[in-house]
């Protein structure tokens, strides 16, 4: 059996003001016709469908004709990730036909979509992202769980498991599949992107590899560059990556999506389908005279840029100047040389919120150590809106 992974393809999503429906709907074609020239058998789309609780219509429309063009032709598993709303997504699924499945609901972690090839069953297990403080007392019996991403993602991960061996009891060959959204973290550092909604918020982040252990192949959805976390080659635990690159930290991420064959014993290979994207992205940094130059950055005249200006006055009309040079200039910021370097992260940045709230704490007011009573108190706010948004 041959799979097609993908996740996060945030639509909706803007790049420093830039609409990037256009260059999303591309990319989506471009996933359709990969899945039909080679013939996979499921694709899996592993949360993070539209890049807000509450979509563009243009972007629902985008969605609708995209899974129902691939269902067409193939089986299309979709769960909700962070960003979704899962009340929204899950409202679709009482409209899917057989070949279309959209999971956001708890209650049905341990129900598999089942597939089946010459070999026997593939049962595809897609868990919904999990808000620790939201699933914690569903998922923990009679005790609520510890307020972890890695508690209630072993909790639903039993679940699976318990499920997966009543099913294959005496069954010659069955391979399972899990489809998650969360930071998971093994040997290989997590490589992180300025455009992922941080999800400290609300507990522990990282889920450590082990967690999936049983499982022969998890298609992982959250962090927008391919990877392989548990780093032994092997790729039974992977990242896909978003289809686009929607930060300019992202610059030198080749993006694509991930096949994986399945053989009777699990996975027998797994490869990379490029996507290819609607223009290169460039971080340039200099002098402004230098990056006025016409003989520099040359190569990147046709880029989407970022310049990073070292003057130590800022030119006048530096930006509309810049833009003349670069058409497709996105943003521009006055650093100094010799200045402190600054973070230009991008929206939903990857910074937990009470950190940021912390260094504020300690620039503004003086303190070295905010009071914990109202840290706590600003924490079980931001989980209510993050909670409140996600039920929209």
């Amino acid at each position: 059996m041959r799979l097609l992974h993908t996740s996060d393809w945030h639509l909706g999503r803007t790049l420093h003001g830039l609409d990037l429906l256009e260059a999303q709907q591309a990319a989506l074609e471009h996933i359709v016709t990969t899945a039909r020239e080679e013939a996979v058998d499921a694709v899996l789309v592993s949360g993070d469908v539209y890049d807000r609780a509450v979509p563009p219509i243009e972007a629902v429309r985008l969605f609708s004709r995209t899974v129902g063009e691939l269902a067409s032709f193939t089986h299309v598993v979709v769960s909700s990730g962070n960003h979704d709303s899962a009340v929204r997504l899950g409202a679709l699924a009482e409209e899917m036909t057989d070949r279309l499945h959209i999971r956001t609901r708890t209650d049905r972690i341990a129900e598999p979509v089942e597939l089946a090839d010459e070999w026997g069953p593939v049962l595809v297990y897609a868990v919904p992202y999990l808000d620790p403080e939201t699933v914690r007392h569903d998922l923990g019996g009679d005790e609520p769980l510890e307020r972890s991403h890695a508690a209630v993602l072993s909790a639903a991960l039993d679940r699976v498991r318990a499920d997966l061996a009543t099913r294959t009891a005496g069954v010659a060959s069955s391979r399972s599949v899990v489809m998650a959204h969360a930071f998971v973290a093994g040997r290989v550092p997590a490589q992180t992107s300025d455009s992922e909604r941080d999800i400290r918020v609300g507990g522990v982040e990282v889920v450590p590899t082990d967690v999936f252990d049983g499982i022969d192949y998890t298609a992982l959805g959250h962090l927008h560059g391919a990877q392989e976390p548990r780093g032994d080659g092997v790729g039974h635990i992977r990242y896909s990556g978003s289809p686009l690159r929607y930060s300019f930290s992202e610059a030198g991420q080749a993006k694509s999506v991930t096949l994986v064959d399945l053989g009777p014993d699990g996975v027998k290979s797994v490869s990379m389908a490029p996507v290819p994207q609607p223009r290169e992205m460039a971080r340039l940094s200099g002098t402004f005279a230098e990056l006025c130059d016409e003989h520099a950055h040359a190569d990147h005249t046709q880029s989407w840029v970022m310049a990073m200006v070292t003057d130590a006055l800022r030119p006048d009309r530096m930006f509309d100047t810049l833009r003349a040079r670069f058409p497709y200039l996105l943003t521009a910021h006055h650093v100094p040389a010799g200045e402190a370097a600054i973070t230009l992260p991008g929206a939903g940045a990857a910074v937990d919120p009470m950190d940021v709230l912390a260094r504020f704490l300690a620039d503004a007011a003086a303190l070295e150590e905010p009071d914990p009573e109202h840290l706590a108190l600003v924490r079980d706010q931001l989980e209510s809106l993050w909670r409140e948004e996600a039920s929209a």
